[in-house]
């Protein structure tokens, strides 16, 4: 059995660079102060020139007859090959004594794959592509349509499988965002928006946990109240977030913050290198296919899921990366029991 203490050094120093010191990338952070010059992307200075290119896939969403084949064609349109800017700015002031935090702005290469595309289900992995052409599992986007239920973030580190009101199901889609471990982050749902040849899609509002770009940094808040919207363009794709920065007791609100907006820029790119990570999804994907089914199991109707680690959720994350880079390795594979381990120890059920 694969040892699940996470041994690997060279894979351990990525994890804590892409997800303990980084916004959602390898990427420095910088303050945006008007003299300050952000530090270079160390993937870029080291990646030979790229250039932009057209999102291929825009043109084929109009083409699509019915709404549902032009929404699945949007979703399936966020796949390929990205240059990723993330930035977030803190807005509105919503507490007497609150001081804005700096923004917050980074970069990644980032490839995004498709793993099950059905009339009613698309999943999208992201694959991020570090220095040296290491390669991180990054988050994970699940598309359902008319969905009846979703998981939902109720407190501190658990989350809840709640009824979809059918009034709300009806040519709508319930986006589904997933941890880099495959934990649950957060669900929304809503529908898209074709007009004047743009594919827009805007959630309704939703809880999620503090977001992994600040909770190694901030104890002054431990929820998100947000709306996502994501936007296929010529060029790519966007992710925007209207995010509210929320002190929550249990399941209750206990003060507002500020609110804080996001703007992820996905552009198409030619020339970068990302053979590596298609080096890694061919080699583990059969591992993640497992992980992904087995929080499935967890998530039963009248049940609830408590992950027992902090709100990093290192334990999982690391358990997972030690089992698929023993794969990469050629070292024995892990097997369901070795997965059932590690959520026998990290992963809880509680019944409503």
């Amino acid at each position: 059995m694969p040892c699940i203490k996470f041994s690997h050094k060279k894979t351990l120093l990525i994890v804590m660079q892409v997800l303990g010191f980084a916004l959602l990338s390898a990427c420095q952070q910088y303050s945006q102060v008007a003299d300050q010059t952000p530090a270079p992307d160390p993937v870029e200075k080291e990646t030979p020139a790229y250039t932009n290119t057209a999102n291929t896939l825009f043109a084929k969403i109009a083409l699509q007859e019915g709404e549902q084949a032009k929404d699945q064609a949007a979703i399936l349109a966020m796949q390929g090959e990205y240059k990723v800017g993330f930035d977030f700015e803190e807005t509105v002031i919503l507490k007497e004594d609150y001081e804005r935090s700096p923004g917050k702005k980074s970069g990644a290469f980032e490839t995004v794959v498709v793993v099950e595309a059905t009339p009613n289900k698309v999943v999208l992995q992201h694959l991020l592509q570090v220095g040296g052409g290491a390669v991180v599992k990054h988050w994970r986007q699940d598309w359902f349509y008319e969905a009846d239920s979703r998981f939902e973030f109720v407190e501190d580190q658990t989350w809840e499988l709640r009824e979809i009101p059918e009034d709300k199901r009806e040519g709508q889609w319930t986006q589904c965002v997933y941890e880099v471990s495959d934990a649950p982050r957060y669900c929304g749902t809503g529908k898209w928006n074709h007009k004047y040849g743009v594919s827009t899609w805007t959630s309704d509002r939703s809880w999620r946990p503090l977001p992994r770009r600040e909770y190694t940094k901030r104890s002054d808040y431990n929820a998100l109240n947000v709306e996502n919207r994501h936007t296929v363009t010529p060029l790519g794709w966007t992710h925007e977030q209207d995010n509210t920065k929320v002190i929550r007791e249990g399941k209750k609100t206990q003060a507002t913050l500020v609110r804080e907006f996001g703007f992820n820029n996905y552009r198409r790119i030619d020339g970068f290198d990302f053979s590596p990570a298609y080096a890694y999804w061919e080699k583990t994907a059969d591992y993640w296919s497992k992980v992904r089914s087995t929080w499935a199991g967890r998530f039963t109707k009248n049940k609830q899921v408590k992950l027992n680690t902090e709100v990093d959720g290192m334990p999982i994350i690391e358990a997972t990366f030690s089992h698929a880079e023993s794969i990469q390795s050629g070292s024995a594979a892990p097997d369901q029991s070795d997965i059932d381990e590690v959520f026998k120890q990290w992963v809880s059920l509680n019944l409503n």
